[in-house]
Protein backbone atom coordinates (compact mmCIF):
# COMPACT_ATOMS: atom_id res chain seq x y z
CA UNK A 1 0.00 0.00 0.00
CA UNK A 2 2.85 2.39 0.85
CA UNK A 3 4.49 1.69 -2.50
CA UNK A 4 1.20 2.32 -4.32
CA UNK A 5 0.78 5.66 -2.52
CA UNK A 6 4.38 6.61 -3.29
CA UNK A 7 3.94 5.75 -6.98
CA UNK A 8 0.66 7.69 -7.08
CA UNK A 9 2.31 10.76 -5.53
CA UNK A 10 5.27 10.56 -7.95
CA UNK A 11 2.90 10.18 -10.93
CA UNK A 12 0.82 13.12 -9.75
CA UNK A 13 3.99 15.21 -9.30
CA UNK A 14 5.32 14.28 -12.75
CA UNK A 15 1.97 15.03 -14.40
CA UNK A 16 1.78 18.42 -12.67
CA UNK A 17 5.39 19.19 -13.61
CA UNK A 18 4.82 18.30 -17.26
CA UNK A 19 1.72 20.50 -17.47
CA UNK A 20 3.55 23.38 -15.77
CA UNK A 21 6.62 23.00 -17.97
CA UNK A 22 4.45 23.23 -21.09
CA UNK A 23 3.02 26.54 -19.89
CA UNK A 24 6.43 28.15 -19.47
CA UNK A 25 7.10 30.80 -22.06
CA UNK A 26 10.64 31.97 -22.84
CA UNK A 27 11.79 34.84 -24.98
CA UNK A 28 15.03 36.30 -26.23
CA UNK A 29 16.31 39.62 -27.47
CA UNK A 30 19.60 40.98 -28.76
CA UNK A 31 20.07 44.06 -26.60
CA UNK A 32 23.14 45.28 -28.50
CA UNK A 33 21.26 45.34 -31.80
CA UNK A 34 18.30 47.05 -30.16
CA UNK A 35 20.45 49.72 -28.53
CA UNK A 36 22.23 50.44 -31.83
CA UNK A 37 18.87 51.05 -33.56
CA UNK A 38 17.55 53.56 -31.03
CA UNK A 39 17.51 57.23 -32.03
CA UNK A 40 18.26 58.07 -28.36
CA UNK A 41 21.55 56.18 -28.71
CA UNK A 42 22.54 58.20 -31.76
CA UNK A 43 21.80 61.45 -29.91
CA UNK A 44 23.80 60.28 -26.91
CA UNK A 45 26.71 59.31 -29.17
CA UNK A 46 26.73 62.78 -30.76
CA UNK A 47 26.72 64.49 -27.36
CA UNK A 48 29.52 62.26 -26.10
CA UNK A 49 31.59 62.90 -29.23
CA UNK A 50 31.09 66.66 -28.84
CA UNK A 51 32.27 66.48 -25.23
CA UNK A 52 35.27 64.36 -26.26
CA UNK A 53 36.16 66.86 -28.98
CA UNK A 54 36.17 69.77 -26.51
CA UNK A 55 38.43 67.85 -24.14
CA UNK A 56 40.68 66.73 -27.00
CA UNK A 57 41.03 70.29 -28.30
CA UNK A 58 42.16 71.48 -24.88
CA UNK A 59 44.62 68.58 -24.68
CA UNK A 60 46.04 69.54 -28.08
CA UNK A 61 46.60 73.15 -26.89
CA UNK A 62 48.38 71.89 -23.79
CA UNK A 63 50.51 69.50 -25.87
CA UNK A 64 51.48 72.30 -28.25
CA UNK A 65 52.55 74.41 -25.27
CA UNK A 66 54.69 71.53 -24.02
CA UNK A 67 56.21 70.96 -27.43
CA UNK A 68 56.98 74.66 -27.87
CA UNK A 69 58.65 74.88 -24.43
CA UNK A 70 60.62 71.73 -25.06
CA UNK A 71 61.89 72.93 -28.47
CA UNK A 72 62.87 76.24 -26.93
CA UNK A 73 64.72 74.42 -24.17
CA UNK A 74 66.54 72.14 -26.61
CA UNK A 75 67.64 74.98 -28.84
CA UNK A 76 69.03 77.06 -25.95
CA UNK A 77 70.11 74.62 -23.25
CA UNK A 78 73.80 74.62 -24.20
CA UNK A 79 74.08 78.39 -23.92
CA UNK A 80 71.73 79.19 -21.04
CA UNK A 81 72.86 79.68 -17.47
CA UNK A 82 72.30 76.85 -14.98
CA UNK A 83 69.47 78.64 -13.14
CA UNK A 84 67.47 79.29 -16.32
CA UNK A 85 68.08 75.75 -17.59
CA UNK A 86 66.90 74.27 -14.27
CA UNK A 87 63.87 76.55 -14.22
CA UNK A 88 62.90 75.57 -17.77
CA UNK A 89 63.34 71.88 -16.99
CA UNK A 90 61.04 72.31 -14.00
CA UNK A 91 58.48 74.16 -16.17
CA UNK A 92 58.58 71.34 -18.74
CA UNK A 93 58.11 68.73 -16.00
CA UNK A 94 55.18 70.72 -14.59
CA UNK A 95 53.55 70.87 -18.02
CA UNK A 96 54.04 67.10 -18.43
CA UNK A 97 52.42 66.48 -15.05
CA UNK A 98 49.52 68.76 -15.96
CA UNK A 99 49.10 66.88 -19.23
CA UNK A 100 48.99 63.53 -17.46
CA UNK A 101 46.59 64.86 -14.85
CA UNK A 102 44.37 66.43 -17.49
CA UNK A 103 44.31 63.23 -19.50
CA UNK A 104 43.21 61.23 -16.45
CA UNK A 105 40.54 63.78 -15.55
CA UNK A 106 39.32 63.91 -19.15
CA UNK A 107 38.90 60.12 -19.24
CA UNK A 108 36.98 60.22 -15.96
CA UNK A 109 34.82 63.06 -17.24
CA UNK A 110 33.98 61.13 -20.42
CA UNK A 111 33.14 58.01 -18.41
CA UNK A 112 30.77 60.01 -16.19
CA UNK A 113 29.21 61.68 -19.24
CA UNK A 114 28.77 58.31 -20.94
CA UNK A 115 27.05 56.94 -17.83
CA UNK A 116 24.87 60.06 -17.61
CA UNK A 117 23.81 59.78 -21.26
CA UNK A 118 23.35 56.01 -21.59
CA UNK A 119 21.82 55.12 -18.22
CA UNK A 120 18.39 56.62 -19.05
CA UNK A 121 18.41 54.74 -22.36
CA UNK A 122 19.16 51.43 -20.64
CA UNK A 123 16.48 52.08 -18.04
CA UNK A 124 13.95 52.89 -20.77
CA UNK A 125 14.79 49.63 -22.57
CA UNK A 126 14.54 47.66 -19.33
CA UNK A 127 11.07 49.11 -18.65
CA UNK A 128 9.99 48.10 -22.17
CA UNK A 129 11.39 44.57 -21.76
CA UNK A 130 9.64 44.26 -18.39
CA UNK A 131 6.35 45.43 -19.92
CA UNK A 132 6.66 42.97 -22.84
CA UNK A 133 7.44 40.18 -20.40
CA UNK A 134 4.43 40.94 -18.24
CA UNK A 135 2.00 41.52 -21.11
CA UNK A 136 3.01 38.34 -22.95
CA UNK A 137 3.43 36.03 -19.96
CA UNK A 138 7.13 35.32 -20.38
CA UNK A 139 8.93 33.58 -17.53
CA UNK A 140 12.35 34.71 -18.80
CA UNK A 141 13.62 36.93 -21.59
CA UNK A 142 17.25 36.19 -22.36
CA UNK A 143 19.74 38.64 -23.85
CA UNK A 144 21.51 36.88 -26.73
CA UNK A 145 24.17 39.58 -26.98
CA UNK A 146 25.49 38.81 -23.48
CA UNK A 147 26.75 35.43 -24.72
CA UNK A 148 25.50 33.78 -21.54
CA UNK A 149 22.71 31.84 -23.26
CA UNK A 150 24.33 28.78 -24.74
CA UNK A 151 21.25 27.49 -26.51
CA UNK A 152 17.83 28.68 -27.47
CA UNK A 153 15.27 26.70 -29.42
CA UNK A 154 12.87 27.84 -32.10
CA UNK A 155 10.17 27.80 -29.41
CA UNK A 156 11.86 30.77 -27.74
CA UNK A 157 10.08 33.93 -28.84
CA UNK A 158 12.11 36.80 -30.31
CA UNK A 159 10.98 39.73 -28.18
CA UNK A 160 12.95 42.30 -30.19
CA UNK A 161 10.02 43.39 -32.36
CA UNK A 162 7.73 43.60 -29.32
CA UNK A 163 10.21 45.74 -27.36
CA UNK A 164 10.86 47.93 -30.42
CA UNK A 165 7.13 48.50 -30.72
CA UNK A 166 6.98 49.42 -27.03
CA UNK A 167 9.79 51.93 -27.60
CA UNK A 168 8.27 53.28 -30.80
CA UNK A 169 11.21 52.12 -32.93
CA UNK A 170 10.51 50.83 -36.43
Amino acid sequence: MKIFNLIAIIALFLTTSMVSAQDLKFGHINMQELIMELPDKLDADKKLQAEAQILQDRMRVMSEEHERKFREYLSQRETMPELIRTTMEKEIQDIEQRLQSYQTMAQQTLQRKEQELYQPILEKIQRAVDAVGLENGFIYIFDLSSQVVLYHSNKSVDCGPLVKAKLGVK
